[in-house]
């Protein structure tokens, strides 16, 4: 009788009773295995991401000015308070913003025309995409001082290519209304090869039939391209756009290595800011304040992006 049960189970699918006990074992024991591989992972998210978010947090309520935990004392929400009189931090701001509002559409234009280029089908074309994204994999200092020669207003090649062309020479660093968009202009450079890839992507998506069929209707290669490829582009334009105002906003190492927030404070923007205070005046408590500050800044604009997403009614490419 036991073994027509057992029998029965093994029919039905299910285990049967004696086994049980062992296949919940060997659960366990596999569980345990998982989760020693996602131990390293972590730990290190554990100790190099929260507790350092949860210690800024901290810092922004006391006045640290020292290594020493015994003398930071409790300030309450005295840092925050002072940040609304603290008009160099805004002036950051400001510039975070406007180094922002002109990156995230320059570079998303250039980098999309890369990708329609890089997305013809002709020979050598992988090439192309290798030369394209290798600025992405080169190290921000390196590419700073190399641009900081290039754009030198002696002996640079940019303004030796102005001359040629018989336009002035530009002071690219060191003119307050140029410094900024020489930054941009860099950024962009360092930075397009990686939303190339993600535009890239998005055209290999697009059904040749819808091509195919506005072809037939009569429409260009433009109309083509404006009427049927950039809708069915939203979702990637989303992201870049998304992600391109959030990475805006941390902008930090061109601005260390090429400028240094000049000049007069020109390409001053609130990471570097933050730095400054922090590392440089050893405010711990009120860069951590900013710190916070910035990051409520980051999300509220995310926010907005995301109500004017679905307001347009394209909640379903989020």
């Amino acid at each position: 009788m036991s073994s027509a049960v057992q029998a029965g189970a093994v029919l039905e699918g299910r285990a049967p009773a004696g086994d049980r006990p062992a296949r919940r074992r060997r659960r366990r024991r596999s569980e345990r295995v998982g989760w020693l591989f996602i131990l390293p992972a972590t730990a290190h998210l554990l100790l190099f991401a929260l507790v350092p978010i949860g210690f800024s947090l901290y810092l922004s309520f006391h006045e640290w000015t020292s290594p020493s935990f015994l003398g930071a004392p409790f300030v309450g929400f005295d840092n925050y308070i002072s940040l609304f009189s603290d008009d160099p931090f805004w002036h950051a701001m400001w510039n975070t913003a406007y180094y922002t509002v002109l990156s995230v559409p320059i570079g998303m234009a250039v980098s999309l025309a890369l990708a329609v280029v890089v997305n013809q089908k002709l020979r050598g074309m992988n090439v192309f995409r290798a030369v394209f994204f290798m600025p992405v994999i080169t190290s921000w200092v390196a590419v700073s001082v190399i641009w900081i020669t290039l754009l030198s207003p002696d002996a640079g090649l940019v303004n030796y290519l102005f001359d040629v062309l018989h336009l002035p020479a530009q002071n690219w660093l060191d003119d307050p209304h140029a410094a900024m968009f020489a930054i941009v202009l860099i950024n962009t450079w360092k930075t397009a090869g990686f939303s190339m890839v993600i535009w890239l992507a998005g055209l290999q998506a697009v059904p040749r039939e819808l091509l195919e069929a506005a072809s037939i209707d009569g429409a260009g290669k433009w109309r083509q391209f404006r009427s049927v490829t950039l809708p069915l582009l939203a979702p990637t334009t989303i992201f870049l756009v998304i992600t391109g105002v959030i990475g805006g906003f941390q902008v930090f190492t061109p601005m260390y290595v090429i400028t240094e927030g000049g000049p007069l404070g020109s390409t001053d923007v609130a990471v570097y800011h933050i730095y400054q205070r922090a590392f440089e005046e050893f405010s711990m408590g009120y860069a951590s304040a900013q710190a916070w500050v910035l990051f409520a800044v980051i999300f509220v604009v995310t926010l907005i992006q995301l109500w004017f997403i679905r307001r347009r009614g394209e909640s379903n490419l989020i």
